[in-house]
């Protein structure tokens, strides 16, 4: 089995995203769902086995929240990152956005 945490980052503004929705999915349909906290982090991601997994990340909806006019339709709305886990161990996968870019890596 392997852990998996997320962080998201509002490059933007220059602080950790408090309050985006969070999806995983994965084998079998939605494993998780939740919201950044205060600190841009999603705790109680469940255990994983190795495979193919998707983060959706509701980045348009933060930014709305967030009082930033975005075009409509918004450039980035959902942002998906597919990843896969093929040993067991921590993946830690950060996702830094603005309302016009994203970045993600594979973290520690």
């Amino acid at each position: 089995m392997s852990s998996l945490s997320t962080h998201v980052l509002d490059t933007m503004h220059g602080r950790p995203a408090a309050g985006v929705a969070v999806r995983l999915t994965g084998p079998g349909g939605v494993l998780f769902e939740g919201e950044t906290n205060a600190d841009g982090r999603c705790p109680g991601m469940p255990p994983l086995e190795p495979g193919r997994y998707r983060l959706d990340f509701a980045a348009g909806d933060y930014f709305r929240a967030a009082g930033v006019a975005l075009p409509d339709p918004p450039f980035l709305d959902l942002v998906g990152i597919d990843f896969g886990i093929a040993d067991a161990g921590h993946y830690h996968v950060p996702l830094l956005v603005s309302p016009f870019s994203y970045s993600t890596y594979r973290g520690s």
